[in-house]
């Protein structure tokens, strides 16, 4: 059976059932106003109806015929008056089968009882941390191995990872930073800020690591503090420069940069000292001493947020 381009299609039929009560051909596929359906004629050998004749109209001056008060069918409860008719039921949060999604509102600074006196425990809070730093600094390598030792669960969120979702027509930041690449890298900004508040809003920790400069607002914590909140706690890594060039020869792909380009960076990374941000020089420290390094950093600030 064809049906006419646009309209919805009727429900399907269960087995051994007609169509779905409640859905119409009429009322999905509107047509010209027709009038009532004839009556068809008796059958051979029935007596008819007699036919009766509509009633007059009331002259002027003539009485109104009387109506009948209307009546209520018996299998219908009273109507209640408007000051006893129950409340409407609260709107349904917006979940994802067990999982709430976050809250309209950023994530808060991470609040200390003030009754506590020993200083909080990164290890046990939950946290969103933005680990910042030049292309070599470990931020990936770090932020891996902090999550994954952690006593709560907790997410690793790599913007660089999240940009390069994008297959065909990836915009490359590497060949020349235009409309596009920039485009990209605030689209890929704001799906970590949203996927860390959805993380935070069902308990689980998360830490980003994203090159972040201090004198280019396009790039700069501005974005992040937007799409994520107040409550984010920024931390650089900032190892010296020939650390930084002898782990980007170790890379591969358009992940790793030349040489000029690292140092370029690594300058631009330098403004962050006087900011009142954390930084942590790993030149001499590995994974493990400089994960645990930031828990110290985190516990400082946790107890006094920096203000950025």
């Amino acid at each position: 059976m064809q049906h006419p381009v646009g309209s919805p299609l009727p429900p399907p039929h269960q087995p051994g059932h007609g169509p779905a009560l409640g859905w119409s051909p009429a009322a999905h596929h509107p047509g010209p106003p027709q009038g009532p359906a004839p009556v068809p004629p008796p059958a051979p050998g029935y007596p008819t109806a007699p036919r009766q004749s509509p009633a007059p109209h009331p002259g002027p001056g003539s009485p109104a015929p009387h109506q009948p008060p209307p009546t209520q069918s018996p299998h219908l409860p009273p109507s209640a008056p408007a000051s006893h008719r129950p409340a409407a039921a609260p709107p349904v949060p917006d979940t994802t089968g067990h999982v709430p999604l976050p809250p309209g509102g950023p994530v808060a600074v991470p609040s200390v009882p003030p009754a506590a006196s020993a200083a909080p425990d990164p290890t046990t809070t939950t946290l969103a941390v933005l680990l910042i730093g030049p292309a070599g600094a470990g931020k990936t390598s770090v932020a891996k191995y902090w999550a994954d030792h952690r006593r709560v669960p907790t997410a690793h969120i790599s913007l660089d990872d999240v940009r390069e979702w994008v297959r065909s027509g990836f915009a490359d930041p590497q060949t020349g930073w235009n409309e596009h690449s920039e485009a990209q890298y605030r689209l890929a900004r704001r799906t970590c800020g949203f996927s860390a508040r959805n993380f935070l809003a069902n308990g689980i920790s998360c830490i980003l690591d994203d090159a972040v400069f201090p004198d280019r607002p396009v790039v700069g914590l501005g974005g992040w503090k937007r799409h994520v909140g107040p409550g984010l706690l920024p931390v650089v890594l900032l190892p010296g420069l020939d650390i930084v060039l002898e782990r980007n020869a170790e890379r591969s792909g358009n992940r790793r940069l030349t040489d000029e380009e690292v140092a370029r960076i690594h300058g631009r990374m330098a403004g962050w000292y006087g900011s009142g941000l954390p930084i942590i020089d790993n030149s001499q420290l590995d994974i493990p001493e400089t994960a645990h390094l930031l828990d110290e950093v985190l516990s400082r600030s946790i107890a006094s947020p920096p203000s950025w």
